[in-house]
C-alpha cells in the first residue's frame, strides 16, 4: 500500500497521543501535534516526563520506519533500541532489560523474574517471527499479533516503559506483515487491559482489526 509522508506524521502524532494515554499522560491531542510536528511545548503546565513522553514517540517512530526500509527480522537489539528511544530522557536503564522484579498494577499475574527474563524474550522473538512468517491470512495474523502482544506485555521485559515499547513493536509488525499500523486507542484502554489480563486473543484481535479498517481508510484520505 502507498504511504504517503503527510499518513506518516499523522499515524506518528496520533499514536504517541493514544499510546501515552493509555499509560495515563494527560496530554491532549492538539498538544501533541504542537509537540511532535511544531517542536513546541503546551501552553498549559505539564510535567516534563509527559513532554518526552509523548515527544520520544518521534525518534522511535524514525527508528521504526528505518526497520521496515531494512526488512529485516524482528531481534532483541531492535526491541531495546526502540525501548531506550522510547524512554530517553526518564529512565537511566533505558534499552536493558530488568534486573529487579516489576508488577503490573491490577494484575493478578506475575511477570517473568530478571532471571528468566533474556531466555523468554529470545524464545518471543523467534516464535514471534516463525509465526508470522507461515501465515498468509489477515485474520490469522491478527491473532498471532494479539497473542505475542499479550505474551510481551505478560513478561514485562523492562522496569518501565512495557506498554509503549510493546505497542510501538506491535505496530511495526503490523506494518511488516500487513502493510498498516495498528493504533490501539486510548478510549479502548478499559477493554484492552481486560483483554490483555484475560489472554483473550480473539477479542484483543478484533480491536486490532477495528484500527486497521480505520488506518486503511485514513490512509486514503492522505
Amino acid at each position: 500500500m502507498d504511504i504517503s509522508q503527510d499518513y506518516l506524521e499523522d499515524v506518528l502524532v496520533r499514536m504517541a497521543y493514544h499510546s501515552s494515554g493509555i499509560e495515563g499522560n494527560t496530554i491532549s491531542l492538539p498538544q501533541t501535534v504542537s509537540i511532535i510536528l511544531e517542536g513546541t511545548l503546551p501552553s498549559n503546565s505539564k510535567s516534563i516526563r509527559e513532554f518526552y513522553e509523548i515527544e520520544n514517540h518521534k525518534q522511535a517512530f524514525d527508528y521504526l520506519i528505518e526497520l521496515l526500509d531494512g526488512n529485516q527480522p524482528l531481534n532483541i537489539e531492535e526491541i531495546k533500541q526502540i525501548h531506550s528511544l522510547l524512554t530517553d530522557r526518564l529512565q537511566h536503564d533505558k534499552g536493558q532489560f530488568k534486573i529487579q522484579q516489576n508488577a503490573i498494577r491490577g494484575a493478578e499475574f506475575k511477570t517473568a523474574t530478571p532471571m528468566e527474563t533474556p531466555f523468554l524474550m529470545n524464545q518471543w522473538v523467534d516464535n514471534t517471527n516463525y509465526r508470522l512468517d507461515l501465515e498468509v491470512d489477515e485474520r490469522q495474523i491478527l491473532e498471532v499479533l494479539a497473542d505475542t502482544h499479550i505474551q510481551f506485555e505478560r513478561i514485562h521485559p523492562f522496569s518501565d516503559g512495557n506498554g509503549r515499547t510493546g505497542r510501538m513493536v506491535l505496530m511495526y509488525l503490523s506494518m511488516k506483515y500487513l502493510g498498516v499500523p495498528v493504533v490501539t486507542r486510548k478510549e479502548w484502554r478499559g477493554q484492552y487491559m481486560e483483554y490483555l489480563g484475560d489472554q483473550n486473543i480473539k477479542s484483543l484481535a478484533n480491536l486490532f482489526s477495528e484500527s486497521l479498517d480505520f488506518e486503511r481508510e485514513r490512509i486514503t484520505e492522505f
